[in-house]
């Protein structure tokens, strides 16, 4: 038999304060704003199947959100591949918004801040599954959390189909073929998420491009501060520690080597600016550099010239 929760028969003062413990046994911490806290109707049914969970959640309108101190303290990452059976369900992630319609399902991410909301009463299936058991069948999977797939057909639709399928069968299983079907589910998932065209282009593109946009204009404003770092960046645009390196996965760069490059681009452009006077050590220390030695090998490692002789040369140019 499944596990289930209902707010009938509580005390209406308790219902909201119920369906928050609810959520979070069976997901993970949520901020839950109510439309009518004491008016609020829910059900919840759990079906555990090997390593991955499904829900069939039924509720009035709600406001879910997930905050960085939700999973400040969280080691594994989870996704929720939730698929509307009734009303609209809006969701907001790593700034893409998507409305996921019945016929649809999207991905939730639990290790970045995000709203989940539906202005009507839903009926919602959504499955629980770890971030591991998807490592090595989907690079940075992430990045398909600004997409609505397609439910209804493929890959997609036999995905859905055996969700749906799964509670009328649940108590004839043994927990073998529970385990088993928990990832031939993770399996079929991971299939529909390839086999979507739009997952080549508006899932990964718009999301990562925005975030870079952001990163580079942080970063570009604390260049002088020699303490900025990967989690002081991460921090102030709003994503975790591992998504930012995720970000940099398909360059040739580290988060570290990134940033130096730009401060060395910036002491370059101060070097050469033939009315400056400032020495070579002040213009190191003004972009954040620790010391001039540092500097000048790092200076010619990426330019082929000494900072004095680069100097040097830009003065000469300018005076010929």
């Amino acid at each position: 038999m499944p596990t289930t929760h209902t707010t009938r028969g509580i005390n209406a003062a308790e219902r909201s304060r119920r369906w928050r413990e609810v959520i979070a046994s069976t997901y993970f911490p949520l901020e839950l704003q109510f439309r009518q806290p004491d008016r609020f109707r829910g059900d919840l049914s759990i079906w555990q199947i090997g390593d991955v969970s499904l829900t069939r959640n039924t509720s009035d309108a709600l406001l879910y959100r997930r905050l960085p101190h939700h999973f400040a303290e969280e080691r594994e990452e989870q996704f929720l591949v939730t698929v509307p059976a009734r009303a609209q369900v809006r969701f907001l992630q790593c700034g893409v918004e998507v409305h996921c319609n019945p016929g649809g399902f999207i991905l939730e991410r639990s290790h970045e801040p995000y709203e989940f909301s539906h202005a009507e009463a839903a009926d919602l299936w959504v499955l629980k599954v770890g971030a591991k058991a998807l490592d090595g069948r989907i690079r940075a999977p992430g990045r398909f959390c600004s997409t609505q797939f397609d439910a209804s057909s493929g890959a997609g639709g036999l995905f859905v189909d055996m969700l749906q399928l799964l509670p009328a069968r649940f108590e004839s299983m043994s927990e073998e073929v529970r385990s088993a079907v928990g990832r031939q589910l993770t399996e079929l998932l991971v299939l529909a998420l390839h086999a979507d065209p739009r997952a080549l282009t508006s899932g990964s593109t718009a999301v990562r491009e925005a975030h870079l946009t952001r990163i580079d204009a942080f970063v570009r404003q604390h260049l002088e501060d020699p303490e900025l770092d990967p989690e002081r960046i991460a921090a102030a645009c709003g994503i975790s520690i591992r998504y930012l390196h995720e970000l940099f996965g398909d360059t040739d760069l580290t988060v570290g080597q990134w940033i130096r490059r730009q401060r060395l681009e910036a002491c370059r452009t101060s070097l050469g600016n033939a009315a400056s006077r400032e020495s070579i050590a002040t213009i190191a220390y003004r972009w954040g550099f620790a010391g001039q030695s540092q500097f000048s090998r790092a200076f010619k490692a990426e330019f082929g010239l000494s900072p004095k002789d680069f100097r040097e040369r830009t003065r000469q140019a300018v005076a010929s």
